[in-house]
């Protein structure tokens, strides 16, 4: 991926746009994703991504949703993979990232269904482990991620990737796995889950090396509360105490998109133009 808009700066050679508000950090991301399917589909044949959810990518599935409806994008030729889910969930719970998916993106575009991979929260206590190993052998016999697209949550996390003790050279070897949810990330979960006491208290998700090894990452972020952790992935230094400042490590393939909220906290950001309208 390369930009040449003037909303373009890099930090720790990661490239960084700054855009005005969380629609134009949808639509830009959604050209994003577009691009490496088609450059994906051109060189190999098929594209493969690694799709987050949550309510920043929103915007983005409404707009490759858009593309796909006016015939100008085709999802046969692509494969997706998922960054996370709830543990335990039915895969029917509404709650679920899987029922997510559907609702905003798999149920709308021409995507074939055995081509669309999500974590199931289903899965019996004593065959995670060898489930979450074989998530990881999937996509690497699908050639590996074109495209991950990433959030990142009020404490840094990426996927369900918490903050943790860990050095970076043993949280940068994390595979897909079980994970047991930070305070934050629980109270964030209040929203879809209606109470603190109603949140489930784990997850599975990709893990750290399975992302850093993406062609690509791009990662969005919309909303001053968002920023504090922003600045500290980009800016501050790696640690497993931030896990998206890991992607330092892999920085010239990594891209950020951020609206005018989320840049509030880095140092000598420029300001983004006007809002799209």
């Amino acid at each position: 991926m390369s930009h040449s808009a003037p909303d373009a700066l890099r930090i720790r050679d990661m490239r960084v746009r700054i855009l005005p508000d969380a629609r134009a950090v949808s639509l830009a991301a959604a050209e994003e994703i577009e691009a490496v399917i088609r450059e994906a589909n051109a060189a190999r044949g098929r594209a493969v991504l690694g799709l987050a959810t949550g309510s920043t990518p929103e915007g983005v599935y409404a707009r490759l949703v858009e593309r796909h409806s006016a015939g100008e994008l085709s999802f046969r030729d692509v494969t997706t993979y998922n960054l996370d889910e709830y543990y335990p969930i039915s895969p029917a719970d509404p709650r679920s990232y899987r029922a997510y998916m559907h609702r905003h993106l798999l149920g709308r575009v021409d995507i074939a269904p055995n081509r669309a991979h999500l974590l199931d929260g289903s899965v019996p206590e004593s065959a995670v482990a060898e489930y979450c190993a074989a998530f990881d052998r999937w996509i690497e016999s699908d050639g590996g991620l074109d495209l991950q697209l990433l959030g990142i949550g009020r404490n840094g996390h990426i996927g369900f990737n918490e903050p943790c003790g860990l050095s970076v050279a043993e949280a940068s070897r994390l595979r897909t796995r079980r994970v047991e949810l930070h305070p934050v990330t629980r109270a964030d979960a209040v929203r879809e889950f209606g109470s603190a006491e109603a949140v489930i208290p784990a997850a599975l998700t990709l893990g750290v090396a399975t992302i850093l090894a993406a062609r690509s990452i791009l990662i969005l972020a919309t909303g001053a509360h968002k920023a504090e952790a922003v600045a500290a992935a980009l800016a501050g230094p790696m640690t497993a105490e931030v896990p998206a400042s890991l992607l330092q490590s892999v920085a010239p393939r990594v891209a950020w998109m951020l609206d005018r909220g989320a840049a509030g906290a880095l140092p000598d950001a420029p300001a983004a133009g006007p809002p799209i309208v």
